[in-house]
């Protein structure tokens, strides 16, 4: 409590200043939030800063608000402070009073401060990985669990209600023109609270929950900007004619009426049109499980929150069209380097590793560009005529990159992604398993992440458990990797299913210049294709770290199943691979 009346008045002040700010004036919501817990504590009225208060005066919850399953308080909390943060970093640095939200609790703090800015606030922890969740990712669906149909009733009737919604908040729709290098930015996305078509109040929370839930998990991505639309408030801050709109009902189950049914839209304003959609089911027994809205966020966001998803069809298209020459962003950069990952070719990764040189070096020196940087230069090995003297060096310089890249963003999926790859590349295979682990901690719906952390169960010798994770990300994309086969034509090969195994081998091999030919020898040696073999064999032969130090040499730092080993071992000796080929360089 601010007990002397000048030093109230100054916080006044600092609070009209912060308002006003052109920035905090575009979010009404975080305005009045702000406005709340300030003038609260000012009247010493600290007992009643809680989450059902705030949710209940400011954000027009109902009375029967539940803050243990309806976190709009905790996500708008943390907007909030990230607003402050940025006021006090720039147009406040000169700020003497200024306005502070703790980590953990919703009463402000004043501060008097020099004039420098507040010092920079504590790394956020790692999100908690339920570990109910964590088994149900690794364990097949079962009869009941969230599943996806298709409603065309439905999506024309949610349809038709975003683009009354579009049309009425953000004005008539403008001609879409040909983007031009620089433009091209990462896309908004508005999400709304969904509507309960049950009029059951009993399930309030289990619906206005999902919404805040999906941005709290969004904004740290990076690649998008997401801000919560509420139930469509005229006052909220105008959307961009070709940002995105993620609309949604929820209603009784029209087969198992003890169910829910989640039906979602997302619109794409420039055109008002209807791009993707998904229904998903809450079972009765779910319905009481406090994971619930959990599990419905990482199935959306298996697809809202991915590089490759519908809300970068515009981005990726422009990339294959255009030559960034000048226009470089730290979005277009994430999106090139997504397109490598795609195809691991040569031209992709220098196209990428361009884009993040031209940028700034303010932008270089985020976490994502580093670890980016770290992996296209030890990923450097699969092209040219590296030796082992220059894959060592190159893992060095990535090694520090990573470093310093987990240094910058702690809790980023993707960072620890691209660690993992690395310790799993050096062979050190209980640390890429541990940093797997850290990035689907901090983001369950990583589809990359688990493919990648399928391939390397599958490659030590957890093939069961790998396939049911790779079932997941297959299911997760309609543009898949062709990285993402090496898992399903390991799984063809055990099952004896040889024609499946060399389609996937042949997607497979084009991303892995290693292990991939190699299965499409096992895969033609099964089905009596003598031709396949020998159009695979030079492309085995001809992979430089395998001339360096022998094949099966090189295949142990990826390959701890000595089954596997032995099976490629025959295969190649059969196949007419010299046995000191097997072993020493050629």
């Amino acid at each position: 409590m601010v007990d002397d009346r000048d030093d109230k008045d100054a916080v006044l002040a600092a609070l009209d200043r912060l308002t006003a700010w052109s920035e905090m004036a575009r979010s009404p919501q975080l305005t009045r939030f702000l406005e709340y817990i300030v003038k609260r504590r000012l009247d010493g009225d600290t007992q009643s800063i809680k989450a059902y208060s705030i949710a209940v005066d400011v954000f027009g919850r109902p009375s029967d608000f539940d803050p243990q399953t309806d976190p709009i308080v905790r996500v708008q909390a943390r907007r909030l402070r990230a607003l402050l943060d940025q006021y006090y970093r720039g147009p406040g640095a000169e700020e003497k009073l200024q306005i502070t939200l703790p980590i953990g609790r919703y009463v402000p703090d004043f501060i008097v401060a020099d004039g420098t800015g507040p010092a920079p606030p504590a790394r956020r922890g790692q999100r908690t990985f339920d570990k109910e969740l964590d088994a149900a990712l690794a364990a097949p669906r079962r009869k009941g669990h969230v599943t996806i149909s298709w409603f065309v009733l439905l999506v024309i009737a949610i349809g038709a209600a975003a683009l009354a919604y579009s049309l009425s908040t953000w004005g008539p729709r403008q001609v879409q023109t040909e983007a031009r290098n620089g433009l091209i930015q990462q896309p908004h996305l508005r999400i709304m609270e969904f509507q309960n078509l049950t009029d059951d109040p009993t399930i309030t929370a289990a619906v206005s929950g999902l919404a805040v839930d999906l941005v709290d998990r969004l904004e740290p991505l990076r690649f998008l900007v997401v801000d919560y639309g509420g139930r469509g408030e005229a006052n909220s801050a105008p959307m961009p004619a070709d940002g995105y709109v993620l609309t949604g009902i929820v209603r009784r189950d029209p087969a198992v009426p003890a169910n829910l049914q989640y039906s979602v839209i997302l619109t794409d304003l420039s055109t008002n049109s209807v791009i993707w959609n998904r229904s998903l089911i809450l079972t009765e027994e779910q319905l009481s499980d406090p994971g619930r809205i959990d599990r419905l966020s990482i199935d959306l966001l298996a697809v809202l929150g991915n590089p490759r998803g519908p809300l970068h069809t515009r981005a990726r298209q422009f990339l294959s069209r255009n030559t960034l020459s000048g226009g470089e962003n730290l979005y277009l950069c994430r999106q090139l380097f997504t397109m490598y990952r795609e195809t691991s070719t040569l031209g992709a990764a220098e196209r990428a590793k361009s884009c993040y040189g031209a940028l700034s070096v303010e932008d270089r020196n985020t976490g994502v560009a580093l670890a980016v940087m770290a992996s296209l230069t030890a990923e450097e090995n699969e092209f040219g005529t590296s030796t082992p003297t220059t894959r060592l060096e190159r893992f060095r310089t990535a090694n520090e990159l990573l470093a310093q890249a987990v240094q910058v963003s702690p809790t980023s999926s993707f960072v620890w992604e691209q660690r993992a790859r690395l310790y799993e590349a050096q062979g050190e295979h209980a640390q890429a398993e541990a940093a797997y682990g850290t990035s689907l901690q901090s983001n369950p719906s990583n589809m990359d992440a688990l493919a990648a952390h399928a391939r390397h169960m599958a490659f030590i010798g957890q093939l069961d458990q790998a396939i049911v994770i790779a079932q997941r990300a297959l299911s997760a994309y309609t543009i898949i990797p062709d990285w993402y086969y090496g898992v399903p034509t390991l799984a063809a090969l055990r099952e004896g299913d040889f024609a499946k195994a060399a389609r996937y081998a042949e997607i497979y091999a084009r991303a892995d210049r290693e292990i991939g030919p190699i299965l499409a020898i096992m895969a033609a040696q099964g089905a009596g294709d003598d031709a396949q073999v020998a159009r695979q064999l030079p492309r085995v032969l001809e992979v430089q770290s395998f001339r360096n130090v022998g094949i099966i040499t090189q295949l142990r730092r990826r390959i701890t199943d000595s089954a596997l080993l032995d099976r490629i071992r025959t295969a190649l000796f059969d196949a007419g691979v010299p046995p000191i080929s097997l072993v020493t360089a050629f």
